[in-house]
């Protein structure tokens, strides 16, 4: 996907190759510095206003890089599960920052487009590409609440939704055809795809206008793509569910547009569970929220990790010839550790019980220990019988987590990259010594207390009956 105008040309460096990205014709060190405070102001704009898509979406894009590898902005998705953000420091300079506003609003929303009307077939349509042109261009001068397309040097860049119209009116009013109004035209993204193939002579763009209409110029790999982008649009329902106004205007124009005659977008949004917005549920289909977000929050901790290796083959090789050997990166540090807590001073849902134990063994590299604890811990193996009935401490889970008391005469010695703990809330608060390592599920009716608390952790509700 990338964001681009007339004479745009197709990349000569690989676009997955970071340093190359980095080392190709380097722009001037005060130009790179003033596009980076554009676009990082951009993404905090995204974040409390305008797109809580995009700024979910470009928190992913963990690589984002000033490169004249690109002449204006693109965003790739390669095979490795990687994304990362292009942007030309000289172009977002001459844009400021409205216009890079816009070039970012653009890219996510072509991120999300490819999410959601993956057929080959459809995409490998230019009269498709041209309508997905029009469709994201569109939505951006609305959200963005804009008269008119960026300029550069006194020139508009990118497709102009309104020309493309009135060149589909006349050609419609030529031919005896009646042409939708405008908002007609434009009210979905395949609306626009039907309607310019009503044309006699659709007005298809040039394959050189924009790379990310060139085969191959820019990798979109499709899983990752899917990958980004539904974790993406996920933080952004949960966002909504908590009651931000702007994630649930946007998440509801977004399905709108999707939806019509797509059984792949409604599929998708059904598995997200976007329906509860509009107060729906999709037939058959159960989405539990807590366990949605669980994941995702998991899959940001216990994120692999990379060790230095020295590579004796290939470096008897650069000796060889001459050069200095070198370290490469390679597989996990260590197996992920991480401690699942159950409050057994009440009753817990055994079913929620039975997922989580089912989702730990299915995460590959986790050292899973397990504890039950009411007033003080009991460590066991899935299987076996829990105990509890007392009262409540959240203390003692993090004094034998921490290494500071034993349980049957030994002490906790690992470091957890996450802690999980599963809890009705009402015990005393606690301020454990590294709190962004702890998630908390809240059972129904319980206290959501780690939330507000100084700092605030990670808590979500667990609903045994969600939809």
């Amino acid at each position: 996907m990338a964001y681009g105008g007339k004479g745009q040309r197709i990349p000569v460096v690989d676009l997955a190759d970071r340093r190359a990205l980095e080392r190709y014709r380097p722009a001037d060190p005060g130009v790179i510095e003033e596009a980076r405070r554009l676009k990082e102001a951009a993404l905090l704009d995204f974040g409390l206003t305008e797109s809580a898509v995009a700024s979910w979406l470009y928190a992913k894009c963990h690589h984002q890089i000033p490169t004249t590898a690109v002449d204006m902005a693109a965003v790739v998705a390669s095979g490795d599960g990687s994304c990362l953000l292009l942007y030309n420091p000289d172009f977002f300079v001459g844009l400021g920052l409205s216009g890079v506003k816009f070039v970012l609003f653009h890219e996510a929303r072509h991120l999300v487009h490819r999410h959601f009307f993956a057929d080959p077939d459809l995409r490998a349509d230019p009269v498709f590409e041209l309508a997905a042109e029009v469709s994201i261009n569109h939505v951006a001068l609305v959200r963005l609440g804009r008269e008119q397309l960026p300029l550069l040097d006194g020139r508009p860049t990118g497709v102009d939704p309104r020309e493309v119209y009135e060149r589909y009116h006349a050609d419609l009013l030529a031919h005896g055809l009646e042409p939708l109004p405008y908002d007609g035209f434009v009210e979905t993204d395949m609306r626009v795809y039907g309607e310019l193939k009503r044309m006699r002579h659709p007005p298809v763009p040039e394959r050189r206008l924009c790379a990310h209409l060139v085969a191959g110029a820019v990798p979109a790999d499709q899983e990752t793509v899917d990958l980004v982008a539904s974790s993406a649009l996920l933080n952004s329902l949960l966002a909504a569910r908590r009651g931000h106004p702007g994630a649930e205007a946007e998440l509801l124009d977004l399905m709108g547009r999707t939806e019509d005659g797509n059984a792949r977008a409604a599929k998708l949004w059904g598995t997200l569970g976007g329906g509860m917005l509009r107060g729906e549920t999709t037939p058959t289909r159960t989405v539990d929220w807590w366990q949605r977000w669980l994941v995702d929050v998991l899959a940001s901790k216990l994120r692999e990790g990379e060790r230095l290796v020295y590579p004796k083959k290939r470096g008897a090789l650069l000796t060889a010839l001459g050069q200095d050997p070198m370290l490469s990166r390679r597989g996990p540090v260590r197996d992920k550790l991480l401690v699942i807590a159950y409050d057994t001073s009440g009753s817990m849902p055994h079913r929620v019980i039975t997922w989580l134990t089912e989702l730990v063994g299915r995460i590959d590299g986790v050292q899973a220990h397990w504890l039950s604890f009411d007033g003080v811990v009991m460590p066991f193996t899935p299987g076996e019988r829990v105990y509890g009935g007392g009262g409540t401490s959240f203390q003692v889970v993090a004094d034998y987590v921490e290494g500071r008391t034993e349980v049957r005469g030994r002490r906790f010695e690992e470091t957890p990259d996450a802690v999980v703990v599963l809890t009705d809330g009402y015990a005393p608060p606690i301020t454990p010594a590294e709190p962004d390592k702890w998630i908390w599920l809240i059972t129904e009716g319980g206290d959501e207390w780690p939330e507000r608390h100084t700092p605030a952790m990670d808590c979500h509700r667990v609903t045994t009956k969600s939809r």
